[in-house]
């Protein structure tokens, strides 16, 4: 069952990380690694169609199905068509299955329709220029004919009336006569929307003006945020321009598939029962984690970085059940940092605390633009190379990161190090490794002996009572 490690795809040059040739070493490379497959943990696991043998063509012929299911009648020649993106969808297996699902639908669209102005618009968090730095890089530009842009939270802002009153959406994102939502279903920010509309989520967030979206973030925290974007979406403006969603549909394995509707709240159903399902069993497995070495070792933010389709910040608060609403405050959201005073303490009883499973991070490979002090006051972090505490300490969002953790000369020096201070030889890697974790031997062969356990708990307990309580009848999927 432990296999050889699966290599990481490469480092990616962009402005919010270090120079890929500055990586010099991958968690993957050092002695003692190896791999345990998802398909080896959870033998139940959804079957992936990509990776596999036939590469991207297998998303292209996805795509062009479940879009046969879709009426796009309401498009006419004449109209013009948005494809929304997000930036999110660029960093699932390193971002070419997605831009393969944005081609197609432009293609699809195009010969069912007779329209030809059809635009994409890719929307961003805090790193303003990186959906344009994915446009460039898969060629999407001209794939879209210049048609193709990013749009940022502080961009020119376009009122909203919802039931809730005035909420504000992206200017450019509402700028044609339709829109077409095209996303994927990874779990991602669980810990902010708490697997809840998640499928509706990017109304409130990627499409939204930065002043609407800070609801999800700071002003009403996990769970009770979810509305806004539900408001923004069945708000008549959006209505009467909503034409259709597609997502690529993901799993810790890989894509599992692409799903579209007409009736966005349908697929989001399915987005929901499937993301609790797979990712809730894999989420869980990390949670029975005692003690580990973590080594962040991917191309996003430090909360971003991937192992087995869980990014970090999940892995952080992986201590409480991120899937039960019946838990109000998750270990990290900005919203959990509320709670804490300059002095790094609670201000009130009950703040759950960061995962002190993780005894050491070790910050091999991951960007900045993204606040992330929080985990470095929590965490004892060790820092890779000067270049990368210098790139740190240049980012207005991280400017106290380095203040909290120690300098490494190279990947070996930091791992012995950490091992010495944290007791314990079991390291886990978000590196993003395809359909597998790269683990140490010994927490390979301890997450091995827990997932069927896991996997029984999730299927019998969990996954019952978390779709209870997103009003979910777990029958209609009895043979998905």
């Amino acid at each position: 069952m432990l296999r050889a490690p699966v290599m990481p795809l490469p480092p990616r040059r962009s402005q919010y990380g270090v120079a890929p040739e500055l990586v010099r070493k991958r968690a993957a490379e050092l002695p003692d690694m190896v791999s345990v497959l998802v398909r080896d943990l959870f033998p139940d696991a959804a079957p992936v169609i990509y990776p596999g043998e036939k590469g991207l063509e297998v998303i292209r012929e996805a795509t062009r199905k479940q879009m046969e299911k879709v009426d796009l009648s309401m498009i006419k020649p004449g109209d013009s068509v948005n494809v929304l993106g997000s930036h999110h969808g660029f960093t699932l297996l390193g971002g070419a299955p997605y831009a393969e699902m944005l081609r197609t639908i432009r293609d699809v669209v195009r010969e069912r329709t007779g329209c030809t102005d059809i635009r994409l618009r890719v929307g961003v968090g805090l790193r303003f220029r990186e959906s344009e730095e994915y446009i460039k890089a898969f060629g999407l530009d001209e794939y879209y004919e210049g048609k193709a842009a990013g749009v940022a939270p502080v961009d020119e802002g376009v009122a909203i009336e919802t039931e809730i009153g005035t909420l504000y959406g992206i200017k450019k994102i509402y700028d044609a006569r339709w829109i077409i939502h095209a996303h994927n279903s990874d779990v991602r920010e669980v810990h902010f929307h708490r697997q809840v509309d998640r499928a509706v989520k990017p109304f409130g967030m990627s499409y939204a003006r930065i002043e609407t979206r800070s609801t999800y973030h700071q002003n009403l925290g996990p769970r009770a945020a979810n509305f806004v974007a539900r408001a923004i979406f069945d708000s008549p403006f959006v209505q009467e321009k909503f034409a259709c969603a597609v997502f690529l549909m993901m799993s810790p394995s890989g894509v599992v598939g692409v799903d579209a509707d007409n009736d966005l709240y349908a697929l989001n159903d399915r987005v929901t029962y499937l993301g609790c399902r797979d990712y809730g069993k894999m989420m869980t497995l990390l949670g029975e984690i005692d003690e580990a070495i973590t080594i962040l070792d991917f191309p996003s933010p430090v909360p971003y970085v991937f192992a087995a389709g869980v990014i970090f910040a999940n892995f952080a608060g992986a201590n409480r059940d991120l899937f039960d609403l019946d838990d109000p405050l998750p270990p990290y959201t900005w919203y959990t940092e509320a709670f804490y005073g300059e002095d790094g303490r609670p201000l009130i009883e009950g703040v759950p605390p960061v995962n002190p499973a993780i005894k050491v991070v070790i910050h091999n490979y991951a960007w900045g633009g993204y606040p992330s002090a929080f985990f470095t006051e929590h965490i004892p972090t060790i820092v890779v190379g000067r270049e990368q505490a210098e790139l740190l300490n240049r980012d207005p969002q991280n400017i106290t990161y380095t203040r909290n953790t120690l300098l490494a000369d190279d990947l070996d020096t930091a791992v012995r190090f950490a091992k010495r201070v944290a007791g314990t030889d079991k390291i886990l890697a978000f590196d993003g490794a395809s359909g597998a974790l790269n683990v140490s031997r010994s927490l390979g062969e301890y997450l091995l002996q827990k997932a069927p356990l896991v996997s029984r708990r999730v299927d019998e307990e969990l996954l019952p009572k978390w779709l209870k309580q997103r009003g979910i009848d777990p029958a209609q999927f009895k043979n998905s």
